[in-house]
């Protein structure tokens, strides 16, 4: 519609650039010999191209000042005044002006209604924009890729760490008591799942499982990211968006209500503790010495086959270059 109404102002506009020009007038007086209510009036005027005065109809302004008109203007002969515009170039030059207000042509017509399609057509497309606006939750899907990013941290440095341990298993025994010399890797990785308490497993459980969802409802809310985004997708990809925002909203407020940012920023910092590998074997070795039955008892659990299959596999990379990409 926007398109349509430029395209009919400019047709107007070749139209009226089309069109003849009129011929040149200049204002001159007018003594008014005879006038009737409705303006309609005699007139008579000089015409300097034929050198005599020249008398004819003329349409006068009703609405002047009644001072101007017979018999309050101050005329000895007891005529009135008006003003009118006298040609100055062509065939009919010396004549007035016909000041009739002429038919609106097609010009006028292309005009107006070119005028009105680009009205209508501006005012709206910002209407059926307006709900893409309003559907824009940049913030929002900022926090949820935080949140992805992070509970998939926390569940990938468990997963590590107890990959640390069966890897360890692979190349070391632990001694049947404190006496013995205790592998340095295996009791270093048992030391660190053991600092980290029960609460680390449980920890990754739930940002796997967060991750996951968190995932695949940014990948649907993806075009409510930014303007941009929201105005080139298309209507089912809008409508999927809302949806995913409608559910993202109070997952993240369940989510930060429940403290799991934390939860996974602490677990995953408790997971990196034996990263300084001399002081983690010392202190793994002193804790060893201490309690080396919780220790092969945390061994046995960490390295008891599972009776069922183990949830998916988290993938969290997506989440990440969502959150960069963002």
């Amino acid at each position: 519609m926007l398109t349509l109404g430029v395209v009919l102002f400019a047709c107007s506009v070749g139209l009226y650039a089309a069109a003849p020009d009129l011929p040149e007038a200049r204002q001159i007086d007018l003594t008014v010999l005879d006038e009737k209510p409705d303006g309609s009036c005699r007139v008579r005027w000089i015409d300097p191209y034929q050198k005599k005065a020249r008398e004819a109809s003329y349409r006068c302004d009703p609405g002047r000042s009644d001072l101007l008109k017979a018999p309050e203007y101050p005329d000895s002969r007891g005529y009135g005044w008006a003003s009118g515009f006298m040609l100055t170039e062509g065939p009919e030059r010396g004549n007035l002006e016909d000041l009739v207000e002429p038919d609106p042509g097609p010009t006028d017509g292309l005009l107006s209604l070119g005028v009105l399609l680009v009205a209508v057509g501006l005012v709206g497309g910002n209407l059926r924009a307006l709900p893409r606006v309003l559907g824009v939750e940049a913030r929002l899907l900022r926090r949820a890729a935080r949140l992805s990013a992070s509970a998939g941290w926390a569940a990938e440095d468990y997963e590590r760490a107890v990959a640390a341990v069966h890897e360890g298993k692979r190349h070391a025994v632990l001694p049947r008591n404190a006496d013995g010399i205790p592998g340095p890797r295996l009791v270093t990785t048992l030391w660190v799942l053991r600092a980290a308490g029960p609460q680390a497993r449980e920890a990754a459980v739930v940002g796997r499982r967060l991750a996951v969802r968190l995932d695949g409802l940014l990948d649907d809310a993806a075009p409510a990211a930014g303007l941009r985004s929201m105005l080139r997708a298309g209507p089912t990809a809008r409508l999927r968006a809302a949806r995913a925002v409608a559910e993202l909203r109070p997952l993240l407020s369940e989510a930060e209500r429940n403290g799991l940012p934390e939860r996974f920023a602490q677990t995953s910092v408790d997971l990196l503790r034996g990263q300084d590998a001399d002081r983690a074997a010392l202190a793994a070795g002193t804790d060893f010495a201490a309690e080396p039955a919780a220790y092969r008892n945390l061994l046995t659990e960490l390295t008891r086959p599972e009776p069922a299959a183990r949830p998916p596999a988290l993938s969290t990379r997506r989440g990440q270059r969502w959150h960069r990409r963002r």
